[in-house]
């Protein structure tokens, strides 16, 4: 309290008006017992719980940033952008198609988004005879994208109608949450303006994705699979990863994803993205 007197003639020529006669500190002990009782109050009603929150994260600094100092250093930058396929398990043949710029969060998926709003495409690419499910709005970048030349569209369906559907997931690594995961979900989240209107969902690395499998009752709070360490090097349990940074896991995961068959097509992309403003 040494310099509180200059503290208060500094604050009073801001033009602040404050009663500092009958004011209170954080530091002082009635105050904290005064928050604590309050606290109990609202304990003993259960209406407190112990929840989880996506938050930007400094692999370099191994902290969290808050979302002003992420928002405030974005940079172009360079990353892949895929384009990955999600077979339906009771339409063999019928492919889900997602794009991403983050393969390092795709042995984290638990589920695909769609807007029930949305009218959904099953096209057929009838030079590899491959088909896919892709937002009516996005058809005609998605065949620039994908390099598929002669297609025909086989059927229109609600974005509604796909929710439920279950498909195969693209690794074994979250086989332990099948029983609940691996299934299309309903996102409003989901847009037109750029992917394939399939977003897929990695709730440890995304607050949209969180927020979605959380209502959709695919994951609980605390029970959020983030197979990850505060050096941002993958955890055991994803095994072919286990110890590498998440960016230099990249190309081996695309080369996964090529000799899986689950690869439509791979490319580059400049993008706006948020960094550590500190490493």
């Amino acid at each position: 309290m040494t310099y509180s007197k200059e503290w208060e003639t500094i604050v009073g020529r801001f033009g602040r008006w404050i009663d500092f006669k009958n004011d209170y500190k954080t530091m002082d002990c009635n105050y904290m017992e005064s928050v604590w009782w309050a606290f109990k109050q609202i304990y003993d009603k259960k209406l407190v719980y112990r929840g989880s929150k996506i938050m930007p994260f400094s692999t370099a600094c191994n902290t969290v940033l808050s979302n002003f100092e992420a928002g405030s250093n974005y940079k172009d930058t360079k990353d892949p952008a895929l384009y990955v396929t999600f077979p339906l398990v009771d339409e063999p043949g019928t492919n889900l198609i997602a794009w991403t710029t983050t393969p390092w969060t795709l042995p984290s998926n638990l589920a695909c988004a769609v807007n029930p709003d949305f009218i959904y495409l099953k096209v057929l690419d009838e030079e590899k005879d491959k088909t896919y499910l892709i937002a009516e709005a996005r058809l005609k970048d998605v065949l620039k994208q994908t390099n598929i030349k002669k297609h025909k569209i086989l059927e229109k369906i609600k974005g509604k109608e796909l929710v439920g559907k279950r498909y195969t997931p693209l690794f074994n690594y979250m086989d332990h949450m099948k029983e609940t995961c691996f299934k299309v979900i309903e996102g409003k989240f989901v847009t037109k303006d750029t992917g394939t209107g399939i977003v897929h969902c990695a709730p440890g690395f995304g607050e949209e994705d969180y927020n979605a499998c959380i209502a959709n009752g695919l994951v609980t709070t605390g029970n959020v699979p983030m197979p990850m360490d505060d050096d941002g090097r993958f955890l055991p349990m994803i095994t072919d990863y286990a110890g590498q940074h998440f960016k230099e896991a990249d190309p081996g995961i695309m080369k996964d994803l090529k000799e899986k068959g689950r690869l439509v097509s791979s490319g580059t992309i400049v993008h706006s993205y948020p960094f550590c403003g500190r490493s």
